[in-house]
């Protein structure tokens, strides 16, 4: 029986993790409706399985499930897009204090390798990549800090704020923060906690004045289009 148990956990995880990313890539736009039987097969999963995956992603705000109209990507509101990156200072300033020079020594080839990506993106002008890269890095620092519970918190809160951007971003592009990441990847490096603190503090700030919370925009996309790339 635990067997299944775990089978069907893992099967709900892949759907939950094809839906989040979809929506970090801003692949799935607020508003936009998740059909089920789309979903089905597009991702060759189980009716069941993805009924609990929505649900369990409507408990984590990600989604929205409406009597008579379904499932839709969560179209959150001003207010909350102002609460989700004050949230996502306090848990990032903590995982920082929890990151030491020995600790990044130790991940040294997963940083470069996120390091060189990110900066490939930038040069190629990849707008989709860019997003990818930049969420990758903030959760690879997550883990390098080694709180498995902060880990799990800022996923969310990253895939949040993916929804806050696609609706509120004033620029059609991202712009550039690698220079933002190196500046902290340096200060952590030297052991400048504080500085590493500041640094992530200001970017994320920089991101959040980029939004303009005066009005939305929801873009038409395609369901099938979104989860396949």
């Amino acid at each position: 029986m635990s067997k299944v148990v775990s089978g069907k956990q893992q099967e709900v995880l892949r759907i939950m993790e094809a839906i989040s990313i979809a929506i970090a890539q801003h692949r799935l736009k607020p508003g936009m409706r998740l059909i089920e039987a789309q979903i089905v097969e597009v991702l060759k999963a189980n009716r069941n399985h993805v009924q609990t995956a929505l649900q369990r992603l409507a408990l984590q705000h990600i989604v929205t499930i409406e009597p008579h109209r379904g499932a839709m990507v969560a179209q959150p509101p001003a207010r909350e897009a102002t609460e989700v990156f004050a949230a996502r200072r306090v848990i990032e300033r903590a995982i920082i204090a929890d990151i030491t020079p020995a600790s990044l020594l130790c991940h040294q080839e997963e940083i470069a390798q996120q390091h060189d990506a990110e900066h490939q993106a930038m040069l190629r002008n990849d707008r989709r990549e860019f997003v990818r890269q930049m969420s990758l890095f903030h959760i690879m620092l997550a883990k390098i800090g080694g709180n498995s519970v902060m880990t799990e918190i800022l996923s969310n809160l990253i895939v949040r704020s993916s929804l806050i951007v696609a609706l509120y971003q004033r620029n059609g592009t991202p712009a550039s923060h690698c220079t933002e990441h190196d500046a902290i990847l340096e200060a952590l490096k030297a052991g400048d906690v504080p500085q590493a603190q500041a640094v992530m503090e200001e970017h994320l700030l920089i991101i959040e004045q980029q939004l303009d919370l005066s009005e939305s925009a929801n873009d038409a996309s395609n369901l099938r289009q979104a989860l396949s790339a």
